[in-house]
């Protein structure tokens, strides 16, 4: 291993969510003002997941006040992200959702990807309960 994959190893975080295009996810990252931190949350929709590696990043889309759209993007390594919680999952068909900037109100909704739960619970968890 060489000098640079050393450094890079050393900076990956071990354990990072999972997220994908049209999440509704909600980020904790740390504001530093003066010499003072405090965590800030920004909630939104994942529009995009780029990069691979620790140069990994993916931008959010949320509406702000008077319905002014605001994107923000997080490099998923960095160590001012604090965590990030996934909300929801939608059901989506592209890998960068950027038509969502130019939609407003009921429009700019995407579609919930449903989780079958009585297929989840008529399979057996483990070996024991399936003899």
């Amino acid at each position: 291993m060489n000098l640079v994959e050393s450094v890079v190893n050393e900076h990956l975080k071990e354990k990072t969510t999972e997220i994908r295009p049209g999440d509704r996810v909600r980020v904790h990252i740390r504001i530093v003002e003066g010499d003072r931190e405090r965590i800030q949350v920004f909630q939104g929709v994942v529009m995009r997941k780029r990069g691979g590696g620790i140069k990994m990043n993916f931008t959010v889309r949320r509406i702000g006040a008077h319905g002014v759209g605001v994107e923000r993007t997080f490099f998923m390594h960095s160590p001012r992200l604090e965590k990030i919680e996934v909300i929801s999952h939608a059901h989506v068909r592209r890998a960068q959702l950027y038509y969502l900037r130019g939609r407003t109100g009921k429009a700019a909704r995407l579609r919930e990807k449903r989780i079958d739960t009585r297929a989840a619970a008529a399979e057996p968890e483990t070996e024991a309960e399936a003899e």
